[in-house]
């Protein structure tokens, strides 16, 4: 996880706190779903931050919210897979795409993660 910056991004970051405050978890457990690939994270301005979009907020909407969380761990492996680092990933996700009506591939994960997914497995070939 580098300190450089991209030009794409999400709207609002959470602080490794702030994720596990959101996730009802403690922080280490927060540091293990990025290391594992569950949860995306880069740094910024030498801080951890994880994009507020993709991380579940689980105190309300646990269906849907969980549903998201198995989706992008599921795309991240693929991204990583593809040879892709978490600030590869990050781009990917938030660059403005004509051909998704969310605009994003990080926007449409919640309604077609299973086109993002394809979309994703594509990169590796």
């Amino acid at each position: 996880m580098e300190d450089s910056k991209t030009e794409v991004g999400p709207d609002a970051w959470l602080t490794v706190p702030e994720a596990a405050e959101r996730l009802d978890v403690r922080l280490t457990r927060v540091h293990q779903l990025v290391k594992s690939g569950a949860l995306l994270a880069v740094r910024r301005d030498g801080v951890l931050k994880l994009p507020a979009d993709l991380v579940p907020d689980l105190r309300s909407e646990a269906g849907q919210k969980s549903n998201l969380a198995r989706h992008l761990a599921g795309v991240l492996t693929v991204l990583k897979d593809a040879g892709y680092d978490s600030e590869e990933a990050l781009t990917w996700l938030y660059t403005p795409d004509s051909t998704l009506p969310e605009g994003s591939a990080a926007a449409a994960l919640r309604e077609r993660p299973t086109e993002i997914k394809r979309r994703a497995q594509a990169l590796g070939f």
